[in-house]
C-alpha cells in the first residue's frame, strides 16, 4: 500500500510540474510577443513622425534636435530587443526582426555621423521603408499569441 502511495505521489508531482512548464512557455511566448509589439510600435510612430520632423528639421535647430534624440534612443531600443531571448515558439521570427534591426541600425549609423545628426544623410535614407518592412512582421508575431 505505501508503494502505492509513493507511486500515486510522484505520478501527481509529475503532472504537477509538466502543467507548470506548459504554462511558463506560454507566459514567456505572451510576454515575448507584448515586447515585439512595444518595439514595432515605437518604430512605427517614429516613422510616421519622422517625415514632418525632417522637413521642419532644416530650418529648426530644436526639432533636428529632437530628431537626433529619437534616433539614438531607437538605436538603443533596437539593441536592447536584440537581446532578447526569444521563446522556442518564436526563435524564427526573432531572428528576422534581428536581422531586420541590424539593417535598421546601419541606417541609424550612417545618419548619426560622430554622434550627430547629418539631416542630408537621413533625408536620403532608407530608414523609413526599413521600418515598414519590419512592421510587416506585426501579424506573425500577434499570432504567436494566440
Amino acid at each position: 500500500m505505501r508503494k502505492w502511495l509513493i507511486l500515486i505521489v510522484i505520478l501527481s508531482t509529475s503532472l504537477l510540474l509538466g502543467a507548470c512548464s506548459l504554462f511558463e512557455q506560454a507566459n514567456n511566448s505572451l510576454q515575448y510577443v507584448d515586447q515585439a509589439t512595444q518595439h514595432i510600435n515605437k518604430l512605427t510612430d517614429f516613422a510616421e513622425q519622422a517625415p514632418q520632423m525632417i522637413k521642419d528639421a532644416a530650418t529648426n535647430p530644436e526639432t533636428k534636435q529632437q530628431l537626433e534624440d529619437q534616433l539614438v534612443s531607437l538605436k538603443k531600443e533596437i539593441e536592447q530587443f536584440n537581446l532578447i531571448d526569444a521563446p522556442s515558439l518564436a526563435k524564427d521570427l526573432h531572428q528576422q526582426l534581428i536581422e531586420k534591426n541590424q539593417v535598421l541600425l546601419q541606417e541609424i549609423n550612417k545618419v548619426l555621423v560622430n554622434g550627430n545628426l547629418a539631416l542630408d544623410q537621413l533625408q536620403n535614407s532608407p530608414i523609413i521603408s526599413t521600418i515598414s518592412d519590419i512592421s510587416s512582421l506585426m501579424n506573425r508575431i500577434q499570432n504567436l499569441g494566440l
